[in-house]
């Protein structure tokens, strides 16, 4: 039987007309064989490599709907604290509706993202009041949701109810690109949407592992940042960018825009063991967060000097001057730092931190001897 032609090669689509699978591509004819041998040898490769999450020991759809959240931006070691304090705090869909805001975004510290852990309260009562204490079932039910788009999606559906849809994120991309030696601009939503269309049309039955070894295959294998462990792939006999001579072009992305410089003068403001903090507004960057005091542009010592006097802070003793900076998405930080200790009244909207308050990175960084974290 000619390539392209196996059993599962061709599809029909209503109507009559025949479609291809485009597992490997559009219109590959690449043979049933062939996408057989792929799925067991990287399902094989997944049972005896992965590694061992706490997400992984469930398919509790809360469970994993936190964990995939998380996992946005963040590394994997980073998470696993913050996922199973999260879980502990609040361990179903009842307990997160239900939250106090600064509870949760104090758990949330450090993490960074901040709006991910407010879609996730949004989810949660928004779950309850139209499903229960209980997630949705299906892909399309679970993309209504606040903050859940089609990876999450994807992830929770196939996990936790082995729903046969994909998860497509950049691990998976990353490695379809290379399978497939696939020239498409990874980084355009169209080229995403396409992708998910193509393994949607002929997606394994075991879904959710089978997004999760395609997952740790990028993550532990066809690694983003350097040279990908082409020696250790089991899929490589099939992977035509390997095949080809094209590794190291794929996958194609674009250049992200330059991030804006914004510089900001940050006063760190002490009473013993206390500092100043205050809320921010709940809109805009890092909303509904507590920062430090500051202002927008770069102040010298005279003008530094001028906005304590103004805020009804007497500093006492050494003013302490150095410098931050801390990336965001977007925009990075060039922050000059002012510390000292202070003699204050009651200054209108600020508290002292108690510890209780959720501080943002790109303010606890500009605290004495803190150095910066990526979000």
């Amino acid at each position: 039987m000619p390539c392209g032609q196996g059993r599962r090669g061709l599809r029909r689509k209503p109507g009559g007309r025949v479609m291809r699978h485009f597992f490997f591509g559009k219109a590959c004819g690449l043979c049933y064989t062939v996408r057989m041998e792929f799925e067991h040898a990287l399902l094989n490769w997944y049972r005896e490599n992965r590694r061992d999450l706490p997400w992984r020991r469930t398919r509790d759809p809360y469970a994993v709907w936190i964990s995939e959240i998380m996992l946005q931006q963040t590394r994997v070691n980073a998470v696993i604290p913050y996922y199973e304090s999260f879980l502990t705090a609040f361990p179903n869909v009842t307990a997160l509706a239900e939250a106090d805001d600064d509870r949760l975004m104090k758990l949330w510290q450090g993490l960074g993202y901040y709006s991910r852990a407010k879609n996730l309260k949004r989810a949660a009562i928004e779950t309850l009041e139209r499903f229960g204490n209980t997630l949705p079932g299906s892909y399309r039910e679970l993309l209504t949701l606040p903050g859940i788009g089609s990876y999450t999606a994807g992830a929770i559906a196939s996990i936790a109810y082995n729903e046969r849809v994909p998860a497509v994120d950049g691990n998976v991309l990353r490695v379809m690109a290379r399978i497939r030696d696939d020239a498409r601009d990874v980084m355009a939503p169209k080229t995403r949407e396409a992708v998910f269309s193509e393994l949607l049309s002929d997606f394994p039955a075991d879904a959710g592992t089978f997004n999760q070894a395609l997952m740790e295959l990028g993550a532990m294998v066809c690694v983003p940042n350097g040279a990908p462990l082409c020696a250790a792939c089991p899929v490589k006999d099939v992977c035509r960018a390997r095949q080809n001579g094209t590794i190291a072009l794929r996958p194609v992305k674009s250049k992200k825009a330059k991030r804006t410089i914004e510089p900001v003068t940050v006063f760190a403001l002490f009473d013993g063991e206390r500092f100043l903090v205050r809320k921010r507004r709940d809109e805009g960057l890092l909303a509904g967060l507590y920062e430090l005091p500051n202002v927008s542009g770069t102040l010298n010592g005279d003008e530094a000097a001028a906005y304590l006097d103004a805020l009804g802070a007497r500093p006492i003793g050494e003013i302490r001057q150095y410098e931050r900076k801390h990336i965001f998405t977007h925009r990075e930080w060039h922050m000059r730092v002012y510390a000292c200790a202070v003699q204050a009244g009651d200054l209108s909207g600020y508290v002292w931190y108690d510890g209780t308050q959720s501080l943002p990175t790109a303010f606890g960084i500009c605290l004495p001897d803190r150095k910066e974290k990526r979000p």
